[in-house]
């Protein structure tokens, strides 16, 4: 049997959970039983679109369900008591980035996990971008020598904070929000821990809107490697760029540098639906995610947006067949989860303060 699992979020991004698990029942890797949201109206949309069994409340989900494995796709500062309800309830465990919004928070649901012997998986899909994991590759095999500093951006277009969650946004900030994804990049390309920390941010344009959040955070991160990595993230920038988000990273080391643009894979379009969004050229990331059509007809989501969701369900059936948790190939663990929350936290702590903070 099929691992049996629960969304619980269905938003902007739980709908790519959905997808995922709704096309993984077309090979028999998964089954979409049951989701769980606040939001009545969208919840009763997702179920007429993907027909699974639909609860406002996670908690009668789980009770009233015989899952094995839940997805948690909410906000930031509610994944925590899901993720220990869950874990405590013995279901194995897929959560969004960041894990937790503090260090203790996510060595809570480290420790959850393990007194229940349950898989938990961050969904850092960056991991699992074919850029990125041929950078990996090659940094592995040193083939750049001792990585010695690096730079990295991520910003999004204003219209994420401003329409897709103005009242989340205001709990999060570009660093939680984008930053994460790049800190665990480096911790993992680097295979090093966060030491030290200094950061700087801006507020202006976010609260001129009615978006009480800081517009843009740059954060110095020194490893334990002696490696060093600037971060600059943001979510302001104009309706009228030509992508959702604008993102890149550059490593300089003894023998060499690598540099990855993951903004430009390529893809340029301009359509006179662009002009009424008042947008001309736009570029496109179709290694995130792509559309087609299988020889049945049925809609198909492809790249590493839906690959790290994947790489969950397969783990999940690994463990019901007999694998145990330690036998599983290397995936974005909550001690992952972790170490990435302690930088973003120590970022914030670094904006609080106005100083160098040590991790």
């Amino acid at each position: 049997m099929p691992a049996r699992i629960g969304v619980i979020g269905v938003g902007t991004f739980g709908l790519n959970h959905l997808r995922a698990f709704r096309q993984l029942g077309y090979v028999g890797s998964a089954q979409l039983v049951a989701a769980a949201d606040l939001n009545d109206q969208l919840l009763e949309e997702r179920q007429a679109e993907f027909g699974m069994k639909a609860y406002t409340d996670y908690r009668e989900m789980i009770e009233q369900e015989n899952l094995d494995a839940v997805t948690i796709v909410t906000p930031d500062p509610l994944h925590h008591d899901i993720a220990i309800t869950c874990a405590e309830a013995g279901l194995h465990i897929l959560c969004e980035k960041p894990l937790d919004v503090t260090p203790d928070g996510c060595q809570e649901m480290i420790d959850a996990a393990a007194r229940n012997n349950v898989l938990l998986q961050v969904d850092f899909h960056k991991r699992f971008d074919e850029f990125h994991r041929e950078m990996k590759r090659r940094l592995d095999l040193g083939e750049f020598g001792t990585i010695q500093y690096g730079y990295a951006h991520m910003e999004d277009r204003i219209e994420v904070p401003r329409d897709w969650f103005p009242g989340w946004a205001q709990r999060s900030s570009p660093a939680w929000f984008l930053g994460i994804h790049f800190y665990d990049l480096a911790l993992w390309w680097l295979g090093a821990a966060g030491k030290t920390v200094y950061a700087t941010g801006q507020k202006g344009k976010l609260s001129s809107l009615g978006v009480d959040t800081l517009d843009s955070v740059q954060a110095k991160v020194q490893f334990d490697t002696g490696a060093t990595v600037c971060f600059d993230t943001s979510w302001i920038l104009p309706d009228g760029f030509e992508a959702i988000v604008n993102q890149g990273i550059r490593l300089v080391g003894t023998e060499g540098l690598i540099e990855c643009d993951s903004q430009d894979r390529g893809t340029v379009t301009c359509s006179t639906r662009y002009e009424q969004e008042k947008r001309g050229m736009m570029t496109h990331n179709p290694s995130f995610l792509r559309e087609i059509t299988d020889r049945r007809g049925r809609q198909i989501f492809e790249g590493y947006g839906i690959t790290s969701i994947a790489d969950f369900a397969e783990n999940v059936n690994l463990l019901l067949e007999g694998t145990k948790l330690d036998e599983l190939a290397p995936y974005p663990s909550g001690l992952d989860g972790l170490r990435a929350t302690q930088v973003a936290y120590a970022v914030h702590e670094s904006l609080d303060r106005g100083t160098v903070i040590t991790i």
